[in-house]
């Protein structure tokens, strides 16, 4: 086994490439649990018409837990748009056709989205006021059963240099739940990143494309602000990235709850 071919560092997870093989290599404090249950959720997007790496095993590797898929070669959307800013707009609309895509396929035995917010809002640090302001939000919007990526950006789509063919990466945060909160989630990490003309172009087309008007994926952005770990994950690259400080969990909770805050007004401020 070759661990000397880095692919990417991420907060938690270093990426290495060994032959035809990817090892995701977790960091020590990583739950054996959420290791196999990410492994588990791509496998189970094996069985769909996504198209994703396949997983070849979960092993230990230096005392940390590991997934080994098969290694795709070539470059992820995120990259080929720096590269050739002039088919940003092309990439950008593959982009938002792999989000509709993933939002019709089925997963059963995924976790639900409403469970996974209904926990964060109650273990956040809103007053009971506000917590119930987004209970009463949540159980008004429309409940689905479709896959969910929950973390869909363009760095999680890989173009093989083979076929052409697009591969989808990293299903952590996978769940079956409403599409419209996923697009709200995928234009609020856009929008963190400091990406607002990718963000509004590619709310367009998605809207365009899944037929699902903005204002509704607008009603879902208080609640996915303050719930999806994805954005307290972003944070805390952006952090460490900016001033290499890592961020304590109490500072991920003000992040979320002053994000929430912000969203709501500006929810609100729409629907006017």
């Amino acid at each position: 086994m070759n661990l000397d071919r880095i692919i990417s560092v991420q907060n938690s997870i270093t990426v290495f490439r060994d032959g035809d093989r990817c090892l995701k290599v977790f960091n020590e404090d990583c739950a054996k649990a959420d290791v196999i249950n990410e492994a588990l959720n791509q496998a189970r997007m094996e069985e769909t018409t996504a198209t994703v790496p396949k997983i070849l095993e979960v092993t230990e590797v230096n005392g940390k837990w590991a997934i080994v898929s098969e290694y795709i070669k070539g470059e992820n959307l995120e990259q080929l748009m720096e590269r050739y800013p002039e088919k940003a707009g092309e990439y950008m609309e593959l982009f938002a056709s792999l989000h509709c895509h993933i939002h019709q396929q089925s997963c059963p035995m995924f976790k639900k989205l409403k469970d996974e917010l209904q926990r964060n809002i109650n273990s956040s640090e809103l007053s009971a006021t506000d917590r119930y302001d987004l209970y009463s939000r949540l159980e008004r919007i429309p409940k689905y059963n479709e896959v969910c990526h929950g973390n869909f950006v363009p760095s999680k789509v890989i173009i093989s240099a083979a076929t052409g063919e697009p591969y989808i990466i990293d299903w952590f945060h996978a769940t079956q739940g409403n599409a419209a909160a996923d697009a709200a989630l995928t234009y609020l990490l856009l929008r963190m990143r400091g990406r607002r003309e990718e963000a509004e172009q590619y709310l367009a087309l998605f809207c365009e494309k899944s037929g699902i008007e903005p204002h509704y994926i607008r009603r879902w952005m208080p609640l996915v602000a303050l719930a999806a770990p994805a954005l307290s994950a972003l944070v805390q690259w952006w952090a460490l990235k900016t001033w290499d400080y890592q961020i304590g969990f109490e500072l991920l909770i003000y992040n979320a709850a002053f994000t929430m805050i912000g969203m709501l007004l500006l929810v609100k401020r729409h629907e006017k």
